[in-house]
């Protein structure tokens, strides 16, 4: 029998008074042409903050302290593809301040980097992207996501 496995990833919340940065996902095989946040897997042996300080070079060009990341929220949560036993924990960053400017550093798994109002996030936002953004408006640290069985 398989050893239970786990995914860790980290979110980057980026903010500029109401609006929140977000990304258009391409070529990914993932919900490509969704609306989401910059992101990534955690990588072994590393922290969760310092992969969010990664994720923020890697996809946006800027250079994160990890005294300015803030856990706003975590998510448990199954896959979305059917058969597909894989089970995630998403973990949430505020992020207060960073340095340079953000720019679309992946083309290739990026199509578009833009600011929107964080009350209204576009049609197409990945849902459990949207869910967690909520809970954080709403001040929950917490929620689970494809645990209920229909």
């Amino acid at each position: 029998m398989d050893r239970f496995k786990l995914i860790p990833a980290v979110y980057l919340v980026i903010r500029d008074g109401d609006r929140i940065l977000m990304l258009q996902r391409k070529n990914t095989g993932y919900r490509d042409g969704d609306f989401s946040l910059p992101a990534g897997h955690v990588d072994g042996g590393e922290t969760l903050t310092a992969a969010a300080a990664r994720e923020a070079a890697e996809e946006l060009g800027i250079m994160v302290d990890s005294d300015n990341l803030r856990l706003a929220y975590v998510m448990h949560r199954r896959s979305e593809v059917p058969d597909n036993a894989d089970e995630r924990v998403d973990f949430y960053f505020e992020v207060s301040s960073w340095q340079g400017e953000a720019s679309n550093m992946e083309p290739e798994k990026c199509s578009a980097l833009e600011w929107f109002d964080v009350t209204d996030l576009p049609g197409n936002t990945v849902p459990t992207v949207r869910k967690a953004l909520e809970a954080i408006a709403a001040g929950e640290p917490y929620g689970d996501d494809g645990w209920k069985v229909s």
